[in-house]
């Protein structure tokens, strides 16, 4: 077991909920430990939110959500591309993120997995990793949208850390529907990912890049 430090850490998002899902206790546990988090989305999703909400509505889920877990709003990025149309905007998003990497200069970037199956997230990381190929990369589980996961590394959480993952996603009002958008699905995930270190709880990722 090794410890991982990173003083700046960015979160690429392809959709508002990504970095929360994907990763919500690690981020917890890195802003406890002293690190500063940022978050770029890169879609609030208006084509697809539900019926009756307003335009702008993930964004302020967004905005709820990475409070409650820690980020200060002006550490978060939101762009507007149109969701499941990134592979139309490819160099755009890459020179976005190569932007925003520029100013923020992070040590280490969570983001979706090589091998995700949804269109928008394949474009996240596969530019995510164009753009920050001279830095630490782990990308997160999403099993909704992961045929497979080298489980190559896990990120240890205590209870508190789960816990702050689970008030986060309870701000997506917008997305309680959706079947793992419930907090016994994140504990039990927590839970297995744990056990699979001999932990009571843990995150999962795959490991991208490793720059000691």
């Amino acid at each position: 077991m090794i410890e991982l430090r990173a003083k700046r850490i960015m979160i690429l998002a392809p959709h508002t909920d990504d970095g929360e899902f994907g990763c919500g206790g690690t981020i917890a546990r890195f802003l406890e430990e002293g690190s500063e988090v940022f978050y770029t989305a890169f879609s609030v999703c208006e084509q697809s939110l539900p019926y009756g909400f307003k335009e702008d509505q993930l964004k302020n889920e967004l905005i709820d959500a990475t409070t409650a877990i820690g980020i200060h709003p002006s550490n978060v990025l939101v762009h507007r591309y149109e969701v499941r149309r990134f592979p139309e905007n490819r160099q755009s998003i890459l020179q976005d993120i190569i932007d925003t990497r520029n100013d923020v200069q992070p040590d280490l970037v969570l983001m979706p997995c090589m091998d995700d199956i949804h269109q928008d997230h394949q474009v996240i990381a596969a530019e995510g990793a164009r753009a920050y190929k001279n830095t630490a990369i782990l990308s997160y589980e999403m099993l909704w949208n992961n045929l497979s996961i080298t489980t190559s590394a896990f990120v240890i959480l205590e209870e508190r850390h789960v816990q702050k993952k689970v008030d986060a996603l309870e701000c997506y009002k917008t997305q309680n529907f959706r079947h793992y958008a419930n907090s016994e699905f994140v504990w039990s995930l927590a839970r297995t990912r744990g056990a699979q270190v001999a932990q009571n709880y843990a995150e999962v990722f795959q490991l991208v890049r490793l720059v000691i």
